[in-house]
């Protein structure tokens, strides 16, 4: 692959990880597709390096819209911060017990058949969410943070939405929608961190990554383009949420799912 044919797919793949990490569509699912469709390959490293750095961009991105919301987590009683990093332990868990298992299963055959699966599952997620967001709301506390910690960890599957079932969660513990999309963007931090240094430390000391000055242009391109793209799918998220209206998202997701089943049943999209 010549240079700047590199540069314009990591720039792609950097732009659509953007404006699908806090849009509820799942960024790691179309991620996932994007890569199939290009035949996108790193050199010497792995996919799952690529996309961590690339949810890294978007990491810059929530870090700077959230930033006061940051410093107030370490102002006593410190009760939010210690329910945010509650939250995070089951998604840790699973990513590192089960990430080698959740990649290999994506990466094979039935891969995209379950991927098409998951879109529709958080499209019925979104509808749900919204429905239930009208009725009469509690104040946010551990019941939301614990069902929206819990949702976190079973949407390390690709497809399932990160930000779209745990907001849905929120709301179906009785939480406000604003103030559910807050706590799971706060989420999305140490899980992405966390990650982001895990698979640097995996590139550095094993080298599977990192080995092709192409793939180190490709991967800053990307991560570059992901925290543009991602501050302004994140500011039009925050306006989204205020409304719960999350209906464009589901239908999208819904065609987008039967739309890629039927195409991998006939054999055109495998």
């Amino acid at each position: 692959m010549q240079f700047w044919e590199w540069i314009l797919k990591s720039f792609l793949l950097g732009t659509v990880q953007g404006l699908t990490e806090f849009l509820p569509v799942s960024s790691s699912g179309h991620l996932l597709l994007l890569e199939r469709v290009l035949g996108y390959a790193p050199q010497g490293g792995s996919l799952t390096f690529v996309n961590i750095m690339l949810h890294f961009g978007t990491l810059l991105a929530v870090v700077f819209v959230f930033r006061k919301d940051l410093l107030a987590l370490f102002r006593p009683p410190f009760r939010e911060l210690f329910m945010l990093l509650s939250a995070t332990i089951p998604a840790a868990l699973v990513g590192v017990l089960w990430e080698e298992k959740i990649d290999a299963l994506f990466a094979g055959e039935r891969g995209l058949f379950f991927l098409f699966l998951l879109f529709g599952v958080t499209a019925v997620l979104l509808l749900g969410a919204e429905i239930a967001a009208h009725r009469k709301r509690t104040p946010f506390g551990r019941k939301a943070g614990m069902a929206m910690g819990l949702m976190q960890a079973v949407a390390v599957l690709p497809g399932l939405s990160r930000s779209g079932s745990t907001i849905a969660a929120g709301i179906f513990a009785g939480a406000d929608a604003e103030r559910a999309s807050r706590f799971s963007f706060l989420m999305s931090i140490p899980i992405i961190a966390g990650g982001a240094c895990m698979g640097l430390l995996g590139a550095l000391t094993d080298g599977t990554a990192l080995s092709d000055p192409m793939e180190i242009w490709g991967i800053l391109t990307g991560m570059a383009a992901a925290a543009v793209s991602g501050y302004l799918a994140l500011r039009l998220m925050l306006r989204v949420v205020k409304r719960a209206n999350y209906k464009w998202f589901a239908l999208y997701l819904l065609l987008l799912s039967l739309t890629g089943l039927w195409l991998n049943c006939l054999g055109i999209l495998v």
